[in-house]
This record gives C-alpha cells, structure tokens and sequence, in this order.
C-alpha cells in the first residue's frame, strides 16, 4: 500500500506538469483527491492490513495528502484558475445591485400588533392548525348542533379508527383553550396569532384561508372597562391617535356580554374590525379556573381586514397571490 501511495503521487506530479488548460484541472484534482477518487481508492486497503501495517501505512497516508493538496493549490495559483482569482473579474462590467426583500404586509401587521400588546403586558403564544372538536368547539361552549361544526363550515380530516374526530381550526380560540389548560391558576395575558381555515367561497373579501389575532385575558376583578382600555390603547397606536372605536352588542357562544367593534375610518365611515367580550363562565369551568373568583375578557381580529384597512387594499386575494408588484409596495 505505501508503495502504491507513492506511485499516486508520482502520477499526480506528472499529470500536473503537462496540464496546461485551466479548465482541466478541477476534473483532474477530482480524479485524485474526490470521494471516490484514487487516493480514496487506495486508503480503502488499510482495512486488510494489520496493526503493525496500518501504523506506517497511515504516516504514508497523510503525508501523501498533504502533498497532493499541495501540488494542486500550487498549480491552481500557477494557472490562476482559483475561483477567487482577480483574472476571472471583469471590473469594467457595471455592478449588479441586490434586491432588498420586505416584510409581507400580513406579517407587517401580525408583528406590529404583537408589538403593541407586548407592551400592554401580553404574551404571544402558538398553537396547532389541527385541532380536535373539544378544543375548537365543546370547551368554548359551542353546543353540538350548530352550523359551525357541520362539515360544509368546517375542514375535518380523514377519521383515524379509536381517535377522535380531527379538522383544521376555524379560530385561534383553540390556543386560548390550550393556554389555560396549561397555565391553570390566572393571571392570563396572550395574544394568539395564526391561521384558520373554513371552507368559504374566495372572492374579494373572504378565503378559506386567513389569519387571525386572538386575545385573552382572566384575573380576580377583570371587567369590560379593562377590555375597552386595552381595545383603545391598541388602536390609537395602529390607527393613530385620533381612532375612535364603537361597541355593538352582539352574540358569541365563549363570551357574555359580547360585542362587534367598529373603528371611525376619515371618510369611510364605521367599519367592523373584531368581535370582543367577557369569557363565558361556561369557558372558564371547561378549563377548570373558577368563575366565581375570576373573570376575564377575549377578543379576535382578522389580520387580513386589518391589512386592507390600513393598506387601501380592496381584493384579499392579493395578499396570496405572490405578486412582487403588489407586494413591492411594501418596502421600507
């Protein structure tokens, strides 16, 4: 083997010597020093030989390597064929200006919010797209027989024999659930970002696909004053300092009272941004949390509304779309 080792390199200083073309030479050094070149081929032989072999057969290994990275590094300098050689440079050729990237407007959106309840003392938190029927439906207090669970309202998956029932979350309400269940004892302050899916006609303001902005809160004394004060602080920083919000009374399975919120719109009038409330007791005793010592107050936002709101958009479509005309818009 040592023999054979020497010979290789013999052949490679040969080879390297009449090599005169650049562009050779990466093939060449691939014939020698590749995975599967012939030194590889060679070195693979040191398993048959014995301990005493293999002592003076590893010495010749590495000093025939280092010898063979050698002489090609002295020939790619020779032949300025390195790959960060200045010849291989056209510095007349006029420089090429890389295109700066932007945050999507949805993303804009979602971090800008989560910005704005991070401060208010918030924290975000994910969850699953699929979901079960308890987490989705049952422990938010939506009874058995509505619309909303039936499959033409709902994305179920194919049904796995002994487990129950699986389907695409139709709100980021299910992360409230989760949190709850795995914090226990409140305080509770999320927010809860992400996508829903429902199986809607896409048209210009609907997909089967969107995001929303779920928030929570539940301590001892926590009332509706507390949810308007946080819904104010939030949109007089969105919107700017001059939003006016309106509370319409309206019904929600998981809270009670509930309300629909408009936001003033400087020539567009009032426009429904989120639905809001105080979390049900029913809600509450799902997770196992009192609702005679705790209360506490929910609301959920369409990221997509938002962003149309804010941006001028018109059609949802554009956001999935994957126009870099559109999207260029967002830069900076």
């Amino acid at each position: 083997m040592i023999e054979e080792l020497k010979n290789l390199e013999t052949e490679a200083e040969r080879e390297l010597a009449a090599l005169a073309d650049p562009q050779l030479l990466q093939e060449l050094k691939v014939k020698y020093l590749g995975r599967k070149g012939l030194f590889a081929t060679v070195t693979a032989e040191i398993a048959h030989l014995t301990s005493d072999q293999k002592r003076a057969a590893g010495q010749e290994m590495n000093r025939v390597k280092r010898a063979l990275e050698e002489l090609f590094a002295a020939k790619e300098k020779g032949l300025g064929s390195s790959d960060f050689s200045i010849q291989a440079i056209d510095t007349t050729m006029p420089g090429t200006y890389p295109a700066a990237g932007a945050l999507h407007p949805l993303t804009r959106v979602i971090g800008e919010t989560a910005a704005i309840f991070q401060r208010l003392g918030f924290f975000t938190e994910d969850g699953d797209e699929v979901e079960d029927e308890r987490h989705n439906f049952s422990a938010l207090n939506i009874p058995l027989d509505p619309p909303a669970r039936d499959s033409f309202d709902t994305f179920y998956l194919a049904s796995v024999p002994g487990q129950p029932p699986r389907l695409l979350r139709s709100q980021t309400s299910t992360v409230q659930i989760r949190a709850m269940e795995r914090i226990g004892e409140p305080p509770i302050k999320i927010i809860a970002p992400g996508k829903v899916y429902r199986p809607d006609a896409t048209d210009a303001t609907h997909s089967f696909m969107f995001h929303q902005i779920e928030g929570l809160m539940v301590d001892e004394g926590v009332s509706f004053a507390h949810l308007k004060g946080v819904l104010y602080a939030w949109a007089r920083e969105f919107f700017g300092p001059k939003a006016k919000l309106r509370f319409r009374p309206h019904f929600f399975p998981f809270t009670e009272p509930s309300a629909e919120i408009d936001v003033w719109w400087e020539g567009r009038g009032w426009l429904e941004i989120l639905g809001a409330g105080m979390v049900h007791p029913n809600v509450l005793r799902a997770v196992k949390i009192d609702p005679e010592k705790y209360t506490g107050f929910a609301f959920g936002m369409g990221v997509e509304r938002l962003a149309m709101l804010k941006y001028g958009v018109e059609d949802i479509r554009h956001f999935f779309e994957n126009d870099v005309r559109f999207l260029g818009q967002f830069r900076g």
